[in-house]
């Protein structure tokens, strides 16, 4: 056989690489922030002033926040196992996915994440790490090897 064609077979039999488009960072940041106000806000309002009674009550209990990011944690976690997308990723077109197999991931996962994101977000190198890397991942992304993307639509 010719190197020509040799070289040519080979070429076909490659598989092709799929070209992954990374979540910019700033659309990262604005839907955080819409999430905040889609899914944290209501949770500490109801848990303030429905459960509570109010902004005294809440203040004065050291469970209460934990139990308001508890809830959100679950919430978010089932969001992202569900469609892989929170109400603010949506907005931006972000997607969070396993960073092997572009697919969704499971509640545990996801809520092993968030977790891993309020550690990331404590320390604040987490959260910075996006500025250093050409992929866009944070602390939380590389512990759970997920990834966000822009969605395909």
């Amino acid at each position: 056989m010719r190197f020509r064609k040799l070289k040519k077979q080979t070429k076909e039999n490659k598989p092709t690489k799929v070209k992954i488009l990374y979540a910019r960072y700033p659309d990262r940041i604005k839907a955080f922030i819409t999430d905040m106000f889609m899914i944290y806000a209501p949770i500490m309002y109801i848990l303030t002033y429905l459960v509570l009674g109010g902004k005294d009550e809440f203040q004065a209990s050291t469970l209460a926040p934990l139990i308001a990011t508890t809830m959100y944690g679950i919430i978010y976690a089932l969001f992202l196992s569900k469609t892989g997308q929170t109400p603010g990723k949506k907005a931006y077109e972000i997607k969070v996915v396993d960073y092997k197999t572009q697919k969704n991931i499971s509640f545990v996962k996801a809520f092993i994440r968030f977790v891993a994101f309020l550690f990331s977000a404590t320390i604040l190198v987490g959260l910075l790490l996006p500025i250093f890397r050409k992929d866009n991942k944070m602390l939380h992304d590389l512990i759970c090897s997920t990834i966000e993307i822009v969605e395909k639509k």
